[in-house]
C-alpha cells in the first residue's frame, strides 16, 4: 500500500464515485517472483535476437539468464533463455507449469525422469525443440565445451498468479502418469501429418522435433501466397505454438487478434510492423506512420505480434534470401479457443479471413501502399527481388488493381 494512502477507508459523499480512480498496475506474484531470482528481465515489443541479452547467474538453476516478458504477454505465459555452462548442466527442475525448450546455441542431452524411475535421456542440437513432460523431474546437460543457449516458453505466469505459492509449484510431488509415465518412444520425433481436431490445419503430435529450423511444412497459402505451416501438439499441453514460413520475396497480410503472441525467428531475417486497430487499415496515407511500431530480427529473434492490450494489427516481412520461417508461440492462450461463446458455438478462423469477409486480415489491395513500398525498398537494400506480383492487390470483387509496381 503506498505510504501516502489513507489508512481508513471513507465511504463517498453523493455525487462522488469510492476509490482513486486513477492508480499503478501492482506487482503480480509472478512478478515479484521473477525479480526475486536475481538475473535481468528484458521488457520491450522485441529484440533483435536472443543472443544479444546480458546473462547474469541464476542460482536456482546453476547457469546464467534472462527472462523475457515482451509488452502483451504479462500475465499470459512466461519465457526465459538460460545458458548451460560448457562442459556442464543445469540444475535438477520440477514445477508445476509446463515448459517448452528451443535450443537457440548448442549441442546436449536432457534427463527425464518421475520418482523413483530411472532417467530416460534424449540427445538435442541447435535449433531442436522439446517440451518437459509436467511436474516430471528433469535436468538440461550441455554435450560441449561451449555454452548452450536454451529459449524456454511457460505457464509459469499462470500458476503464479493462482496460487501464489513457490513451495507448492516446486515441491509438489504429484505426478501426471496421464501425460507422462516414461514412456519408451516419449521423445522419438514423429512426423506424421494430421488435421488438428479443431481448425483442420497441419499438425503433428511429438514431443519432440530434431529441427525446427530445416523440417519439412506442409502447404497452408492462409497468411501468405506458398505460406507453409504446421503446429506440433506437445505434451498434452495448453501451451500453443506453430511454425510457418513465408517465401523470399513475399509478406504476409496484415491481421489482428488478442495479445499473446510472440513470433521467434528460425531462419532468414525480417520486420514486423504493429499498430493499433484504432489507427485503421492505412496509418501512413493518413498521417499517422509514426504511431505504428517496428521490430527488426534475424535467427534468435522475438516480436510481440500484439502487443500492449492486444487487437493490434501485425504484419511480418522476410527480406533475406532465404525463406523467412518463424514459430509463433502462444502460452496457453490459443487463439483458436480464445472467443467468448457457448461450447460447440461455430467460431471463424479470423486471422487468415479477410476484414471483408468477416475475418481480420488487410488484403493486400486495401493495405497502405507504403507497405509494398518500404518492402521493394528493403529488399533491394539486400539483392533481393520481390515476388509480389499484381495479381496479389487485386480486389476480386471490384476487378482493380491496386499499389505500385515494383
Amino acid at each position: 500500500m503506498p505510504h501516502d494512502a489513507p489508512s481508513h477507508w471513507h465511504e463517498p459523499t453523493a455525487g462522488q464515485s469510492a476509490g482513486f480512480g486513477k492508480f499503478k498496475r501492482p506487482a503480480m506474484p509472478y512478478d515479484r517472483f521473477i525479480e526475486s531470482e536475481g538475473i535481468p528481465c528484458y521488457r520491450d515489443i522485441g529484440v533483435r535476437t536472443v543472443l544479444d541479452l546480458p546473462l547474469a547467474p541464476w542460482k536456482r538453476l546453476g547457469g546464467r539468464g534472462s527472462y523475457i516478458q515482451l509488452y502483451g504477454t504479462e500475465g499470459l505465459w512466461g519465457s526465459y533463455v538460460v545458458e548451460v555452462p560448457a562442459g556442464g548442466a543445469l540444475n535438477v527442475e520440477r514445477h508445476l507449469y509446463e515448459k517448452v525448450c528451443f535450443v537457440v546455441e548448442g549441442r546436449g542431452s536432457t534427463e527425464v525422469w518421475s520418482e523413483g524411475q530411472k532417467p530416460q535421456t534424449f540427445e538435442w542440437q541447435k535449433g531442436s525443440l522439446f517440451t518437459i513432460p509436467l511436474n516430471a523431474y528433469h535436468r538440461i546437460v550441455n554435450a560441449t565445451n561451449s555454452p548452450a543457449l536454451i529459449y524456454c516458453g511457460t505457464t509459469a505466469p499462470n500458476m503464479f498468479n493462482l496460487v501464489d505459492n513457490p513451495k507448492f509449484i516446486f515441491e509438489n510431488p504429484f505426478e501426471f502418469t496421464d501425460r507422462y509415465s516414461g514412456q519408451d518412444d516419449y521423445f522419438k520425433s514423429v512426423e506424421d501429418i494430421e488435421p488438428d481436431p479443431v481448425r483442420g490445419l497441419a499438425m503433428r503430435r511429438t514431443n519432440f522435433v530434431p529441427d525446427l529450423v530445416n523440417c519439412e511444412l506442409p502447404l497452408d497459402n492462409r497468411r501468405s501466397p506458398g505460406y507453409r505451416r504446421v503446429e506440433p501438439w506437445m505434451g498434452g499441453n495448453r501451451f500453443y505454438l506453430w511454425i510457418g514460413q513465408h517465401e523470399t520475396g513475399r509478406y504476409s497480410k496484415a491481421h489482428k487478434h488478442a495479445s499473446a503472441a510472440v513470433l521467434l525467428c528460425l531462419k532468414g531475417k525480417g520486420y514486423t510492423y504493429t499498430w493499433p486497430a484504432e489507427l485503421g487499415m492505412n496509418p501512413w496515407s493518413e498521417g499517422k506512420g509514426h504511431l505504428v511500431k517496428q521490430q527488426n530480427y534475424e535467427y534468435g529473434g522475438l516480436v510481440s505480434a500484439a502487443p500492449m492490450s492486444g487487437d493490434w494489427f501485425h504484419q511480418h516481412f522476410g527480406i533475406g534470401t532465404e525463406p523467412l520461417r518463424v514459430s509463433a508461440w502462444h502460452g496457453p492462450n490459443n487463439q483458436r479457443s480464445r472467443k467468448a461463446g457457448l461450447p460447440g458455438e461455430a467460431i471463424m478462423d479470423y486471422g487468415a479471413i479477410d476484414l471483408k469477409k468477416g475475418g481480420s486480415a488487410i488484403p493486400y489491395c486495401d493495405e497502405d501502399p507504403h507497405l509494398r513500398q518500404e518492402f521493394g525498398r528493403r529488399l533491394a537494400e539486400e539483392g533481393v527481388k520481390s515476388r509480389m506480383e499484381d495479381a496479389f492487390y487485386v480486389d476480386a470483387a471490384a476487378g482493380d488493381a491496386v499499389g505500385n509496381v515494383m
